[in-house]
């Protein structure tokens, strides 16, 4: 299919469902993102576009969203992998429309310590973006799912990390906006990269019993449909397979082979009211045997992501057991599409989506307020993504809990202040411990005392929510700050201590802000409080230290190495020299009585081999080499600084290339840039920048910023500079 031919599917796709949708916009996007591409390459070969075009293609199709979302869509990799900007695509389009795209972009641009820390990032800007207009997430999701179609062109180890990421942030968030639909398909291509074995073993035995399952469906929907027909209920009725990744977890749980797994089919019932919801789960008891424990009532007691139906397990006829789901039309379309089946349209084809319903983003980003990368991502799994328990308020009211909560949590999800004031609780009316599992159904009471102390320290260690572990951490953080310093400051050099490091290195001025900085706050009081209020572990700060801390330790040794050798008497260099021994090069420089020193070439005057050149000691960052003409080497005569100034050479095992800066001042005319950048060209120079600026006496300063190899290959570039019409002088700054 031509590129044209997909747009013209997008268009037809999108008429079918939203005929006053803006096709002038969605064109001039799709021309936009045309031209903002051109020239890209996706990596099966194909241009760039195609990949925009097939996400707009599933945000039409499967999600059929307004004419923003396509406009979006079209865009969404414009502002991340080419030179439009926010502004941009906001003056062209809307700001509507940039806010969308750039909350789909991710925060590809800044460096992170580790991998959490980057992952954790691009949550908190999706989960903000999500918070702010539900369909950044709904593009982002539909972006991750046609490049997991397109997986196979990606490297073995793109694909199995692209694949985790899938199944572990992508997927769950699918659940739980209650798009069940792309959720399989997310969770399927994962499995396939994640366990290829397993994945083709499922496959294929599922297709080698295709026709045996299949007149089995059909038999048992003729059964269903029949019987309802009778009763005159109004009705569809349809079965499926379970999907393979639902299949393969089933397997592992319960570490059975597909043989051993019979409920491999569910049958759906779409009726027109909830009362004949009821009536439908009466006709199913009644043709088949009901599993006992195997009814949920999600009618009742909706999922937090809104989705409602009546599930039961029963065992067919023929012997095999299967689930039927039984909803209305409504209900249908949420458990199929999610928040995007509550997705409203306007007369103009402008979005008004139903963002308050989603509350619970904004709760999970505030709960997030002072954890760190690593307990952020789990927090987040453990609320987002694990199975829920609903218990009872006393008055009746629902409340649902991750899997596995406790007393702790049911408090703090009524209000912090019961949290606080908790001293007891009950379950079904007796008496239970704070660590008491809650399970579906039971009632829960908590007792409350004005005089209570506050959470214990130990509550975090029960609590499995971090909506709870939040607010235990925000009372601690703000009842017992002098304490949370004290705690936290004597845990941090216990452990710099277990780990042989010094607190000195920590607190010297030099060092601290590169050392604050590694662990992200501010001040180190800043960060004893963190760790003693459970913020942060004492471990994970000297952890982010330690290797910075180890490099200065080293570094005051091989510094204390170079002035003993700097300060020897001069007698005793007249002894006989001992045979030359290879000495290694560090960047191609030797320095004088020391081996593995740090180097490093100072900017003020960068020198290339063949100059002259000198070291000088720093504190802490090892050896700076300048050259022997700079002005600031000038000061080797210094009483105050003789001693830290060394010899040193160039090795024969120098650098492919070395940095350096010319400055060229001419007489200003047309073209002039282009014959300097020609003279770079014809000298093979490799350029790192240059800089100009005219002068208002008619003359210009230009500033080459290049990498040559040696001072020969510079000597020859600044001959061929001097010979350009109007240069009048070509040198090297220094100092």
């Amino acid at each position: 299919m031509t590129i044209q031919e997909q747009y013209d599917l997008l268009e037809k796709t999108v008429r079918g469902y939203n005929p006053a949708a803006d096709f002038a916009q969605i064109r001039a996007a799709f021309d936009y993102a045309d031209k903002c591409h051109e020239g890209q390459k996706r990596k099966s070969g194909e241009p760039y576009i195609i990949h925009p075009l097939a996400v707009a293609q599933i945000v039409a199709e499967e999600l059929k969203l307004d004419s923003e979302s396509i406009e979006a869509a079209l865009l969404h990799d414009v502002i991340e992998d080419t030179a439009a900007t926010h502004e941009d695509v906001a003056k062209l389009f809307s700001p509507t429309i940039a806010d969308l795209v750039e909350g789909v972009s991710k925060l590809t641009r800044i460096q992170y310590a580790t991998k959490e820390d980057e992952q954790m990032e691009n949550l908190r800007k999706m989960l903000i973006a999500m918070s702010k207009d539900i369909r950044v997430i709904l593009i982002k999701i539909s972006d991750r799912l046609h490049n997991m179609r397109t997986m196979e062109y990606q490297s073995p180890a793109k694909q199995k990390q692209k694949s985790l990421e899938t199944m572990e942030i992508y997927a769950p968030i699918a659940h739980r906006l209650g798009m069940q639909r792309m959720k399989w398909e997310l969770e399927d291509l994962s499995l396939k990269y994640l366990d290829p074995i397993g994945y083709d073993e499922i496959v294929s035995k599922l297709g080698e019993k295709q026709q045996e399952y299949e007149a089995f469906m059909q038999r048992t929907q003729q059964q269903i449909d029949e019987r309802l027909n009778e009763l005159g209920i109004q009705h569809i009725v349809y079965g499926r397979m379970k999907h393979p990744y639902s299949i393969y977890r089933k397997m592992f749980n319960q570490n059975k082979s597909l043989d051993e797994i019979f409920d491999l089919f569910a049958f759906r019932v779409i009726v027109e009211n909830v009362g004949d919801c009821y009536n439908v789960l009466g006709v199913i008891h009644d043709i088949y045997k009901p599993i006992l424990g195997r009814f949920k009532d999600y009618i009742g007691t909706p999922k937090p992501n809104g989705y409602q139906s009546l599930h039961t397990t029963v065992m067919g006829t023929d012997g095999y057991p299967f689930e039927v789901q039984i909803r209305t039309r409504e209900m249908h379309e949420i458990a199929e599409y999610g928040v995007a089946a509550h997705w409203k349209y306007k007369q103009n084809g402008q979005g008004a989506g139903t963002e308050g319903r989603y509350e619970w983003v904004r709760r999970l980003l505030e709960n997030q307020e002072g954890a760190d990368a690593e307990d952020f991502i789990h927090s987040l799994k453990v609320d987002m993504f694990s199975d829920e328990v609903f218990v009872f308020t006393p008055n009746g009211d629902v409340q649902n809990l991750p899997a596995g909560a406790t007393p702790i949590d049911f408090a703090y999800a009524i209000h912090s202040a019961v949290g606080n004031h908790m001293v007891g609780a009950k379950v079904n009316n007796r008496i239970v411990t704070f660590d008491h599992i809650l399970k579906n159904g039971d009632i829960v009471e908590i007792l409350t005392s004005k005089a209570a102390k506050g959470p214990s320290r130990d509550w975090m260690k029960i609590a499995k929510s971090s909506e709870a572990r939040s607010k235990i951490r925000q009372w601690f953080k703000k009842e017992k700050k002098a304490e949370n310093i004290v705690n936290g400051r004597s845990a941090f050099e216990a452990e710099l201590k277990h780990c042989g490091l010094s607190m000195k290195d920590v607190a010297a001025s030099e060092n601290l802000p590169g050392l604050l900085k590694k662990v992200s706050y501010s001040s180190l009081d800043e960060m004893y409080a963190a760790i003693g209020y459970g913020g942060f572990t004492a471990q994970k700060a000297v952890s982010r230290m330690q290797g910075e801390l180890q490099r200065i330790a080293k570094q005051h040794q091989i510094e204390q190495q170079a002035l003993e050798a700097a300060e020897q008497p001069a007698g005793k260099h007249e002894e006989p020299a001992p045979a030359p021994k290879h000495v290694k090069s560090e960047q191609g420089i030797i320095v004088e009585g020391l081996d593995n020193c740090l180097v490093k070439f100072s900017k003020c005057c960068t020198p290339v081999p063949g100059d002259e050149i000198v070291g000088f000691i720093t504190r802490g960052y090892g050896v700076s080499v300048h050259r022997a003409d700079c002005p600031n080497a000038a000061r080797r005569d210094d009483p105050e600084q003789a001693g830290r100034w060394i010899k040193v050479s160039w090795g024969s095992d120098t650098n492919d290339s070395y940095p350096t800066i010319l400055e060229v001042i001419c007489k200003d005319r047309a073209n002039l840039l282009l014959d300097i950048s020609a003279a770079l060209s014809t000298t093979n120079t490799f350029v790192l920048g240059i800089n100009t600026r005219s002068t208002e006496d008619g003359f210009a300063l230009c500033r080459v910023e290049v990498r040559v190899r040696d001072g020969l290959q510079l000597k020859t570039l600044m001959n061929k500079l001097n010979q350009i019409s109007g240069v009048l002088r070509v040198t090297r700054p220094a100092g």
